[in-house]
């Protein structure tokens, strides 16, 4: 009978540990298939497609009076350069429809690099010069696979002329494939191939300092009184379970708060990250507090007790010596926060950083979106080409995360001493 019993429990142990081993593994599993799909379909954003135009910057057009004052330069007709270069290459194509298909091949953003490099190096007005500029959506996305070439021409945005000249580009090499430099130098963009992650790259590190310098210290400071000094009776037990639950209350009730005092009452400007940094902080403090008590809390009363025995106040005792000792667990705790908070999108769509941004921000109070936000917006575009995009924005998020994590788990085995 006893024999019976040990192999019943020792079936049950293995059964136990075999549920465990598979959970595991599934988890592991899906893990592995969301990284997979991310990173392959956002992998081809790094790379752009380029097209070479022989352009001719033509003084008549860039200053036919003479003046080459940046605004005269500025106001040129650079978009009639590229027009011609691009007409220069297929002189057989004259219908205005063919033109119409032959120019949709180079992007929008081509004038501007023209335009950039004319301002910059005015010498090159009346020469002839070979320009690499961004290929449009289309032919990147052609170049990239992304359109199937024996599918029937009705099914495809790009036609069959277009994959013609896409071609002829090619064999002339023309057209090649270059790391993609407009993803992390550009704002947003209407055209996917000019659309870039540096304003709400921006706009995130402008938020994450607010939400940094407001709730560490506040958070600190009330996770010391809390432990430290407040007296034990039902109100300070009231705020532990008050503390406790806004730790678990969904985000976007924090963006209505936000919504209702700090922009509707104290008319905060919209979509600044000054007000993203404000409603983050009050997402971010019930965390920073927890975790700052359970760090002062894993300091031995012994310290304590040392320290008031050779005769410091409360105050000295837990400056000079608690505070040292728990910091690199608060530390740990803030910096958990901060990543929850970089990834948040609710409480930052209800305070309008869902605005169409295409400016770089500059400072706290400029409209500005975040990352998480840009990667709402990519992800609603009906463009085909913003998918690529989207899962390239979600890489880079996951990259600040995942190394914010890691500074987490440095600073905790590097400063962690265990009693």
């Amino acid at each position: 009978m006893h024999t019976a019993l040990v192999r019943r429990r020792k079936a049950a142990e293995r059964r136990f540990r075999a549920y465990g081993a598979g959970a595991l593994i599934l988890s592991l599993g899906f893990l592995v298939l969301l990284f997979t799909n991310i990173i392959g379909t956002g992998a081809s954003a790094f790379r752009q497609a380029y097209v070479r135009l022989d352009v001719d910057f033509a003084a008549a057009e860039l200053s036919p009076d003479g003046r080459r004052d940046p605004e005269t330069l500025a106001a040129a007709n650079y978009p009639g350069l590229v027009k011609a270069a691009v007409r220069a290459m297929f002189p057989e194509v004259t219908s205005r429809g063919e033109q119409r298909d032959l120019q949709e091949l180079v992007s929008s953003g081509a004038a501007f690099q023209l335009r950039d490099q004319v301002l910059a190096d005015p010498s090159v007005i009346g020469t002839r010069a070979s320009v690499w500029v961004p290929a449009s959506a289309l032919l990147d996305g052609l170049l990239k696979g992304s359109y199937d070439r024996s599918a029937p021409e009705a099914e495809r945005r790009i036609n069959d002329r277009q994959i013609a000249w896409a071609d002829r580009l090619a064999a002339d090499h023309r057209l090649e494939l270059r790391f993609n430099r407009i993803l992390f130098t550009n704002g947003d963009s209407r055209e996917p191939e000019q659309a870039g992650i540096l304003g709400a790259v921006m706009g995130s590190l402008f938020t994450m300092l607010v939400t940094l310098a407001l709730s560490f210290p506040i958070g600190v400071a009330a996770a010391i009184y809390l432990e430290e000094f407040a007296p034990r009776n039902r109100w300070t037990d009231l705020i532990e379970v008050n503390i406790n639950n806004l730790a678990a209350v969904p985000s976007i009730v924090y963006g209505l708060l936000g919504l209702a005092v700090f922009i509707n009452f104290l008319g905060l400007p919209r979509s600044a990250p000054l007000v993203g940094g404000l409603v983050l902080t009050l997402m971010t403090l019930p965390v920073i507090i927890i975790a700052s008590r359970a760090a002062l809390t894993s300091v031995p009363p012994s310290i304590r007790e040392a320290a008031l025995g050779m005769g410091a106040s409360r105050m000295q005792t837990v400056l000079h010596h608690v505070l040292p000792l728990a910091l690199p667990g608060m530390l740990t705790g803030a910096i958990i926060g901060m990543a929850r908070a970089l990834g948040e999108t609710a409480p930052l769509l209800m305070i309008g950083m869902v605005a169409f941004i295409v400016d770089v921000p500059g400072s706290l109070t400029a409209p500005a979106t975040a990352l998480p936000v840009q990667i709402y917006l990519w992800a609603d575009s009906p463009e085909r080409a913003f998918v690529e995009r989207t899962s390239a924005a979600i890489i880079v998020l996951l990259a600040f995360m995942v190394l914010m994590n890691l500074l987490a788990v440095i600073l905790r085995r590097r400063f962690e001493r265990r009693w």
